[in-house]
């Protein structure tokens, strides 16, 4: 006997049997139950979440020889012409193949006439959005006007691309994406009837995979199990898929939580013997620190079966919660920027150096202020940090404030208020700052906390924030920033001036030069 597919074996026959999308289901069966069936749907969604399927199972219902209702008897001979897809009167189209307006036109005569054996004439059409502008033309003549006999189902992928008088004539429906425990369940549904052996982290594993798709999810199931001698297991997943163990990715964890620089990078060293897909690893190594977040939070938590609770509990207990969350945060911006690196695996190395450098000091230790460009006339103000007892004092002058702003962990408003300051004075446990008079607006109680919360987390001692209102003689940083985009805009213009080229131009054709046109980027 010819072998099926798992995704086509396993479509789903009725509403009943669909997997997740609950909320374009619920909707279905009470307009089919009401008898309010509009004559246009729409159903958008990614690859493998089931348009399709949708679309058929409301084609038997419409056309059941047992009445209009949400549950087709799959016995009469029209819900089973439409399973066999042979049915007469369920017309389905491939838009992408038949994007021409004679195609469409061709389509649509015969739409006047009345079903041959069914109680509705069903257009199914397939990705919709590849028609073309005059192909919609012609559809949107007939979905203005249609006969009572006939009902449209369309289905798309990008449904942004569809003309608004074409969605404004259709009910819509977004499927979304499957979760990976509602795939993950299915499939194991599937491998239980069939009988055949599975683990469940092998199933995650696909779930993960598939993106969202349950078709892409029972395709790759259907790999597996020629790959694995019709058995699922989680080591033949892992080659399958090019990842790697999750023993790997504990043990970079595990050199996380003991802040050992050697091991991080002996265990990448590891890693690169098998040529792995870097920015699957840093998937995994995220999804680790979701674990462990979790568990910190919720302790017990049950989650799925990739890390084993013991181990997740055991790490939970080793790594700080505000390091899990600068792991976890570091690991996903690596794998954006996966593709910017030199190589992957200089990325991902990079991205597991700078889990270690970039994370928080211990409490009660200081960081040094960047040191200034050169020496500042201005009186300087000391500033001692909180730990040894012994250490060097840090000195902070009034012009060294335009170099310790940047390195302030702040953004927003309060960001633009210590730009537009400019240092007084400092005294232990308080910074003064005057603020000019035209920004007096940027000045708040909750923007200058969170200013002297900066300062505490930088400086690594309890400080307070003074701001008054006056003139100083002293640069702002906002002022020093726009006087260096002043001066790298000058030498533009004088660079553009002698420019032999430009020089060229103005002697041979009487070009001129327009000095507004040059412009110069902000230095960071």
């Amino acid at each position: 006997m010819a072998y099926t597919a798992l995704a086509r074996k396993w479509r789903p026959r009725t509403f009943a049997e669909m997997t997740g999308q609950e909320h374009v289901l619920g909707s279905l069966r009470n307009a089919l139950a009401s008898g309010r069936v509009h004559h246009a749907f729409l159903f958008a969604g990614t690859r493998g979440v089931g348009k399709t399927t949708v679309a058929r199972i409301l084609a038997k219902c419409l056309n059941c020889e047992r009445g209009v209702s949400a549950e087709p008897c799959l016995e009469c001979g029209s819900c089973r012409e439409i399973e066999a897809g042979r049915s007469i009167d369920l017309i389905e189209v491939d838009a992408a193949s038949r994007t021409k307006v004679d195609d469409t036109r061709e389509l649509l005569d015969n739409v006047q006439y009345a079903p041959t054996r069914s109680r509705y004439k069903v257009y199914l059409i397939d990705e919709v959005h590849m028609l073309s502008a005059n192909s919609f033309n012609a559809l949107l003549k007939t979905l203005e006007e249609p006969p009572p006999h006939v009902k449209f189902l369309l289905a798309t992928t990008d449904p942004h691309k569809l003309p608004v008088t074409v969605l404004s004539r259709c009910l819509q429906f977004n499927l979304k994406r499957l979760s990976v425990p509602l795939i993950s369940a299915r499939l194991a549904q599937i491998l239980d009837a069939e009988e055949l052996a599975y683990d469940a982290a092998a199933l995650q594993l696909l779930a993960q995979a598939a993106d969202g798709s349950l078709r892409d999810a029972l395709s790759l199931l259907d790999q597996l199990l020629a790959f694995g001698n019709g058995a699922a297991h989680a080591a033949e997943a892992r080659a399958m898929l090019g990842t790697v163990t999750r023993d790997h990715v504990e043990r970079i964890g595990a050199a996380l939580a003991a802040l050992d620089a050697q091991a991080v990078l002996a265990a990448a060293e590891e890693l690169a013997e098998f040529a792995p897909d870097y920015g699957q690893i840093l998937d995994q190594l995220a999804a680790l620190m979701e674990r462990i977040a979790l568990h910190q939070l919720v302790p017990g938590y049950a989650g799925d079966e990739l890390y084993s609770m013991p181990r997740v509990a055991e790490l939970a207990a080793r790594i700080a919660a505000e390091d899990v969350q600068l792991y976890y945060q570091t690991a996903i911006m690596g794998r954006r920027d996966l593709a910017l690196a030199p190589d992957p695996r200089t990325g991902f190395r990079m991205t597991l150096i700078r889990m270690l450098a970039f994370r928080p000091e211990p409490a009660g230790q200081g960081r040094s202020v960047p040191a200034p460009a050169a020496q500042s006339p201005q009186p300087a103000v000391t500033v001692r940090a909180a730990p040894p007892a012994d250490a060097p004092p840090v000195v902070v002058s009034a012009q060294e404030w335009s170099a310790l702003v940047p390195a302030l962990d702040l953004d927003g408003p309060a960001r633009m208020l210590a730009l537009n300051c400019s240092l007084v004075a400092r005294e232990p446990g308080l910074v003064r700052l005057m603020l000019q008079p035209r920004n007096a607006g940027a000045r708040t109680r909750a923007r200058e906390d969170k200013l002297a919360q900066a300062l505490v987390k930088y400086l690594g001692e309890p400080v307070r924030v003074e701001i008054s209102i006056g003139e100083v003689a002293v640069e702002t940083p906002a002022q020093a920033g726009e006087r260096a985009t002043q001066e790298t805009l000058a030498a533009a213009r004088a660079a553009l001036a002698v420019d032999p080229t430009v020089r060229a131009l103005q002697e041979r054709f009487g070009a001129t030069v327009n000095p507004d046109s040059v412009r110069a980027r902000r230095p960071v």
